[in-house]
């Protein structure tokens, strides 16, 4: 108040005076203070410059350690995936063809037996009887009146009639032989077909692994050059892990809540619905510790059976300790889900009993229930038996959750960086043109005064004396 009583007392030409001698100071040190501005935002640019570069150099040693993190674990995924198949491999080889030795042998035996069966079922041509060119030369005798020749030749005749026919009795004869040779070979060339099938099926299977094997080695390879395009890939694969099994914890939190909210109210049976632990419930956090328990044992349970490895100690057990361990988690979780099952059921009794209270309260006459449906009772019941079973499985997408974690949250990272040193960076920019427009505005405040040091300039021309080697190159 004494300062704007003072200004009101100043007349109008005291203060004009008072703004003259301003500007003449300013005028005065135009250059000391364009140096101090000059210095002032020099210092804020730089400043902000090295803050910029010293945040992008963390940004580069973060994208570093996050490309060497995503191919170790890339690395060991594929792995993993080369041991399944080296392992699926070896199973094919020693359940088919392992005994691939006495398989042969058995095909040896097989081929050689349809060889003999076969040489003995050919059709031999009968020889013609070796008296056969005698009676031949006995028949071109003239029988003429001769009655013994004529008998003679009856008798050659029945003989001939009695060999015909034994001989195509013995031709019959072989022929069914031969045609039961060529019935028995028909179950060894069956069992032969069979076999090449199932070797051909094994080999087929052998080759379609191998292919697998071939582009898992090819990636393998690409991951252990640390190429771009492994890195990429491995990149958007945590990426798709990430939201996928992000998108799988959301359902799994869903279900915990449900879980919780079947059971807080006969929990408040048990504890008492009138005590609190802090701020919360004693049956909330009962409820709370239950469902905890639920998934520890699950995610104990899982580990056991080796399908997550988020406790490695776990599955480096020895297998009889580990397989204790699987039986004790399976039982408590058989026990808790039990547990919940008997708290639904009295969920459902506390529900109607709070119902027929509401109803006696509000004057309504409760109208008796002689048959009531068991059906909410037992979904009830189901339901609070299959939920722990259920959030088991959370282990799941749970170690693929924070295995993609690392990486994703090592590139939300690497972006705050840069956005971080993108800022900085504009700061320093605005710092030192700022300092320009301050520059200019000083000199349009004094702006008579430098007007009038050029007209005295002009007025009177500084000599500028140069060197003697200037005046030469002149």
């Amino acid at each position: 108040m004494e300062h704007f009583s003072m200004l009101k007392g100043l007349s109008g030409g005291s203060i004009l005076v008072v703004a003259v001698v301003f500007l003449v100071l300013l005028y005065l040190v135009r250059n000391q203070a364009h140096k101090s501005i000059r210095a002032f935002c020099r210092v804020i640019n730089n400043a902000m410059r090295l803050c910029a570069s010293s945040v992008l150099q963390a940004e580069k040693r973060l994208a570093q350690r996050n490309r060497e993190v995503l191919l170790a674990g890339g690395m060991k995924e594929v792995e993993a995936e080369l041991e399944r198949e080296f392992q699926r491999v070896e199973a094919v080889v020693k359940h088919d063809l392992q005994a691939y030795p006495s398989f042969h042998r058995k095909m040896a035996d097989l081929v050689t037996k349809i060889d003999e069966d076969y040489a003995s079922s050919t059709e031999t041509p009968l020889l013609p009887p070796a008296w056969l060119s005698a009676v031949e030369a006995f028949a071109k005798v003239p029988a003429g009146k001769d009655s013994g020749v004529a008998m003679i030749l009856g008798e050659i005749h029945k003989t001939l009639e009695g060999q015909q026919k034994t001989a195509l009795d013995e031709y019959r004869k072989s022929s069914a032989v031969r045609h039961g040779l060529l019935e028995k070979i028909r179950p060894y060339c069956r069992s032969l077909s069979k076999n090449l099938e199932k070797v051909g099926k094994t080999i087929i299977g052998l080759e379609e692994r191998a292919k697998i094997i071939d582009e898992k080695m090819t990636e393998y390879e690409q991951i252990r050059a640390k190429s771009e395009a492994a890195t990429r890939k491995l990149s958007s694969s945590s990426l798709t892990q990430f939201v996928i099994a992000g998108f799988v914890m959301v359902i799994a939190i869903g279900g915990a809540i449900i879980n919780f909210n079947l059971i807080a109210l006969p929990m408040s049976e048990m504890v008492g619905g009138g005590s609190y632990i802090g701020p919360y419930k004693t049956s909330n956090v009962a409820a709370m510790v239950i469902i905890l328990m639920e998934l520890s044992m699950g995610l104990f349970f899982m580990e056991s059976l080796r399908i997550t490895r988020l406790f490695p100690l776990i599955s480096n057990m020895d297998d009889r300790l580990r397989t204790r361990m699987l039986w004790v988690s399976f039982t408590l979780l058989l026990i808790l889900a039990g547990v919940e099952s008997s708290l639904a059921f009295m969920r459902d009794r506390i529900a109607s009993d709070m119902e027929a209270l509401r109803q006696s309260l509000a004057g309504a006459e409760v109208a008796a229930i002689a048959s009531r449906s068991l059906i909410p009772t037992v979904g009830q019941m189901v339901l609070g038996f299959v939920l722990p079973f259920a959030l088991t499985f959370v282990a799941i997408p749970l170690e693929t959750f924070i295995h993609s974690s690392r990486t994703v949250l090592g590139l939300f990272v690497m972006w705050l960086l840069r956005m971080t040193a993108l800022v900085l960076r504009l700061i320093g920019n605005v710092a030192h043109y700022s300092g320009k427009v301050v520059i200019s505005v000083y000199d349009l405040v004094v702006a008579p005064f430098l007007w009038v040091e050029k007209k005295v300039a002009k007025g009177h021309p500084v000599e500028i004396k140069m060197s003697p080697k200037e005046e030469a190159s002149r």
